[in-house]
């Protein structure tokens, strides 16, 4: 008889060769509808968008969407590090997106610029709903690492992008997070950098009731951000009646999530799956 953890492990199996194939189908139909957006400038720098539709999208339509920052600690990184999630979940009818946003060893700039790119994404993104086939209400962002940290302090902090319309809102409307930063108080994760206006930009010091339903991953040995952060943020976050699904990965690091073509994918498909089905609880996904 099959113990109860190989029968999990079996059954998991199973659902990543499914989902294998669902992904197979995303990279062949991905590339048929891409938009690349300047969505903002500053000085010379252009920031760009990578807009992946389904290839059912129908012009006149609106869709649930998702804009996914990368990670890098706000250092560097790369807009190609969620490709592969955009392209899918336009596979199953929404529209995927990947945002450029400016970091330090390309742009010289701090964390508060990064922070202040992803809001504008959003925001831009939303301005123009109508013309990018955009549901200005399903409207989620992802991101993993200090990517994970600009798409939850969109929702939770104050914005203070004065040169832009506040009147439209640059809140996610639900958020998909891998090992993000959600501490950036003292003694945690980028602190160093963001200094004594952590409270500003800290998505665990901001907390309030009507944050946007949240579904997060950890795995249990992130070297770089303390796990103990995920469980504090899930309890204040439940505890102001908010919506937050929190799964850990036992022995696995900082990205194990991450989308690897000549390597194992696992993690990357069982993520994915359970990414999927926190947006189709959500009516984004049929």
């Amino acid at each position: 008889m099959m113990s109860s953890s190989r029968s999990t492990h079996f059954f998991l199996c199973i659902c990543s060769a499914a989902l294998i194939l669902q992904l197979s189908a995303s990279v062949c139909y991905g590339q048929n509808h891409v938009k690349d957006l300047v969505y903002k400038k500053i000085d010379t720098t252009e920031l760009h968008l990578k807009v992946f539709y389904p290839n059912t999208y129908t012009a006149g339509k609106s869709y649930p969407s998702i804009v996914f920052f990368f990670g890098g600690g706000w250092i560097t990184g790369s807009l190609s590090q969620f490709q592969e999630h955009a392209k899918y979940l336009a596979s199953r009818g929404m529209i995927g997106i990947t945002a450029d946003y400016r970091y330090q060893k390309r742009d010289h700039t701090t964390p508060f610029e990064a922070i202040a790119d992803g809001r504008s994404a959003i925001r831009y993104l939303r301005q123009h709903a109508r013309e990018l086939g955009i549901d200005p209400h399903k409207l989620a962002a992802g991101g993993g690492s200090a990517g994970g940290q600009i798409a939850a302090a969109a929702d939770l902090t104050s914005d203070h992008n004065q040169n832009e319309d506040l009147a439209i809102s640059s809140r996610p409307d639900a958020l998909v997070l891998f090992n993000p930063v959600f501490n950036n108080g003292p003694g945690n994760y980028g602190y160093d950098r963001i200094g004594g206006r952590y409270k500003e930009v800290s998505p665990f010091h901001n907390i309030k009731p009507g944050a946007a339903p949240a579904i997060v991953f950890f795995g249990t040995k992130d070297q770089l951000v303390a796990v103990d952060t995920a469980r504090a943020y899930q309890e204040v976050m439940k505890k102001n009646g908010n919506r937050c699904d929190l799964f850990f990965y036992e022995g696995q690091v900082h990205g194990f999530f991450n989308y690897r073509p000549a390597g194992d994918s696992y993690y990357y498909l069982l993520t994915l799956s359970k990414a999927t089905s926190f947006l189709k609880s959500l009516g984004y996904i049929n």
